[in-house]
């Protein structure tokens, strides 16, 4: 590869010359991963009903397909994208034409959405088929990076990596919030893949067919886009009227909301709470999951003297005001929040008479590194008794769905009963509807019947025991710790795939499997465990919503930046010195868990989460720069780093048996073997290797023109 632009390069690529040329595309071709990557990550799942449950799998597939595109990468007659846009015409004509949909059966692990339809009747093999596919897809994306990397000093290229990679998280991130549909996104994809096209010596022949193929996706996103559609920053948002006239709400395909009327007929819960108690009217009301109106208007029709109306998804809640029959949102007694509920509950010092969890339930993981749902945290213990704090004398909590097992009715019930020190009142229906009602109104019954309707006895469920979710084990779907079979079968098949991928690229790229770095493999391992420990720290503590998710992953490149430059700035020879301070970082984080940080005012909670959550991070990062900063293999580094962070997001899972503080206690077991591996063992360290195996950067670079 040349770092200049080639002879017929075209007029853009004649603009760089060949430094600056080498760090433009260095930095466009980051942005375009990040970018496309979050393209995936948010576009398939709304194309693959309830693979957003999987998502997780959708970002291992990302940096295995990174990875294998650099060891590719290596022969320079491979560094070329020319075959990125044909295979993105397979990919989305498979997974616009064909319907594949993930089935998942398991009776100790819900999904909800799933018992509403038959239409997923698909095997599982589909996760590792869309695996495979975006795999192959970034691999092809990613094959100029490689030389990219090599043709500067290894902390310049990797500045101007995370530099384009923030560029295009923040690209995708304003794409979200300003609601665009796909064909905006594949449009703007088309844009920087055409560019970097332009920048590169691709031969006119291959060009051609490129830019075609760049011309059939956008016709193929533009022929799947319904106008009708409303994109939100969690799911693609359908709306139809059934025979009654109703409206009813699809996200991502899957059945999830409905606008009744107040006095239409509808699930026997909503009302259930009135005909226990006769008469009684509530003067402060809370929803949470107030969705597109139906729970506010039948709290309004009831009479409530005011209502809180807490939705996390913008798109839906302006659904309620726009279409909903009864316009519970337009009335004055209504105020309307855009946020997560637990982050609502900790940001007042109201007092509520009634507090409801109105379904909320989510069809999509919170973020793509992570096993939690946009409601994990809402269904805790430490969740209920900040309800419980928020009631009024004389208050009543109540919450209903679709509970779909027995066994997740008696969990709820035991961890409302530990969390307010008295057993909840219960109904059942059919389809395993039930309602619960706890709290102050209740106690005061004495442990009789409520004065009007009946009330149903918690059903014994047996062995095993369900265990109750916490801040540390947010899984209310979960009846025990456990790994479902699925995972296993996907996370085998992934793993499959990356050992098979990496040995035939590793061939192909004209390299061996001898020059991958068994030490920057376990830095990437264990830096996305501690990445997804924040994250998931970063939800609890500010809300499960899109943006704050986005801030934290932009904030954690930041600090990769802030440790290249404190690298690049005091050349610190003691990497001991790195490590210990990590170590003692990790150890803060581990016996201070983030519940214990719940502290107001929220400028002091802000402060202290930041330091105690980011301080690993940060760390981590310097000791990742540090060793990068050495290398004269960075392409091989790098790999082998994205390799091992695929094999961290696969062991993130082990959070599902022991709980996310747990993986504090991996991390840094991982480091100590990547510090062993710097210090004791280092013909196993890429600075052993490097060591006379390539030809240093200012070399390459010279040797290449």
């Amino acid at each position: 590869m040349s770092t200049g632009p080639g002879p017929g390069a075209g007029p853009l690529a004649g603009a760089f010359d060949r430094l600056r040329g080498n760090r433009t595309r260095l930095v466009l071709t980051s942005g375009t991963l990040l970018f496309v990557e979050l393209l995936l990550i948010r576009w398939i799942p709304s194309e693959v009903r309830y693979i957003g449950f999987f998502s997780n799998f959708l970002l291992m597939a990302s940096f295995l397909g990174i990875g294998i595109g650099i060891l590719l990468g290596r022969r320079r007659q491979m560094d070329s994208i020319a075959v990125f846009p044909i295979l993105l015409v397979i990919v989305v004509a498979l997974i616009t034409k064909l319907e594949l949909n993930v089935q998942v059966s398991s009776r100790d692990e819900l999904f909800f959405g799933l018992a509403e339809s038959s239409a997923a009747d698909v095997n599982f093999l589909v996760l590792p088929i869309v695996f495979g596919l975006v795999t192959a897809l970034m691999a092809s994306l990613a094959l100029p990076l490689g030389p990219l990397l090599r043709s500067m000093p290894p902390l310049q290229a990797y500045g101007w990596d995370i530099t384009g990679s923030m560029l295009g998280i923040a690209g995708f991130t304003a794409l979200s919030a300003a609601g665009t549909t796909p064909i905006v996104w594949f449009s703007v994809a088309a844009i920087l893949v055409a560019l970097l096209l332009a920048g590169t010596e691709t031969p006119r022949l291959l060009r051609l067919p490129a830019v075609a193929a760049l011309a059939i996706v956008l016709v193929l996103a533009s022929t799947e886009t319904d106008a009708r559609e409303i994109w939100s920053p969690y799911y693609r948002i359908n709306t139809y009227r059934a025979a009654n006239g109703e409206l009813y709400v699809n996200v991502n395909g899957i059945p999830h909301q409905a606008l009744h009327p107040v006095d239409a007929p509808k699930e026997p819960f909503y009302d259930e709470l009135y005909k226990w108690f006769p008469g009684r009217t509530y003067k402060e009301v809370l929803i949470v999951g107030a969705g597109s109106g139906t729970d506010v208007a039948i709290s309004l029709a009831k009479g409530a003297g005011h209502v809180d109306a807490v939705e996390i998804d913008r798109a839906i809640q302006q659904l309620g005001i726009d279409q909903h029959p009864d316009h519970p949102y337009q009335d004055p007694r209504v105020t309307r929040y855009e946020n997560d509920g637990r982050a609502f509950l900790r940001g007042t010092d109201k007092k509520y008479d009634l507090v409801i969890f109105a379904l909320p339930d989510s069809l999509t993981l919170v973020s793509s590194t992570a096993n939690i749902r946009l409601e994990s945290f809402l269904f805790t213990d430490q969740a209920f008794e900040s309800v419980r704090e928020h009631l009024a004398p004389g208050g009543v909590f109540v919450l209903y769905n679709y509970y779909r097992e027995e066994w997740l009715i008696a969990k709820i019930a035991t961890m409302l009963d530990q969390a307010f020190d008295s057993p909840p009142i219960v109904r059942m229906f059919a389809a395993r509807m039930a309602i619960f009602a706890v709290g102050p109104q209740v106690d005061a019954l004495n442990g009789g019947p409520p004065p009007g309707d009946t009330i149903d006895a918690v059903p014994n469920v047996g062995e095993p025991v369900p265990k109750a979710a916490t801040d540390d084990w947010p899984f209310l779907y979960l009846r025990t710790p456990f790994i479902a079979p699925h995972y296993l079968a996907g996370l085998a098949f992934a793993l499959l795939i990356a050992l098979f991928g990496v040995f035939t690229a590793a061939r192909a790229g004209g390299t061996t499997i001898r020059r991958f770095s068994p030490h920057f493999f376990v830095l990437g391992a264990a830096f996305l465990l501690l990445e997804t420990r924040s994250l998931v720290s970063f939800s609890l503590l500010f809300g499960s919503t899109w943006l704050v998710n986005a801030l934290a992953f932009f904030a954690i490149l930041a600090s990769v930046l802030l440790a290249i430059l404190v690298n690049a700035r005091w050349r610190i020879q003691r990497p001991a010195v790195l490590y210990g301070a990590l170590f003692a970082a990790l150890a803060v984080a581990f016996l201070l868990p983030p519940e214990s940080l719940l502290i107001d005012p929220p400028w002091l909670r802000y402060l202290l989460a930041g330091v105690v959550a980011f301080a690993p991070v940060f760390l981590a990062n310097l000791v990742f720069t540090y060793s990068f900063r050495d290398t004269r293999t960075a392409d091989m580094a790098f790999a082998s780093n994205l390799l091992g962070a695929m094999v961290g997001g696969a062991m993130e899972y082990v959070a599902l048996l022991t709980g996310y503080r747990f993986l504090l206690v991996i991390v840094a077991a991982l480091y100590a073997l990547a510090w062993l591996f710097a210090t004791r063992w280092r013909r196993l360290a890429d600075i052993s290797l490097a060591a006379g195996a390539e030809p240093a950067a200012a070399e390459w670079e010279a040797e290449t023109v």
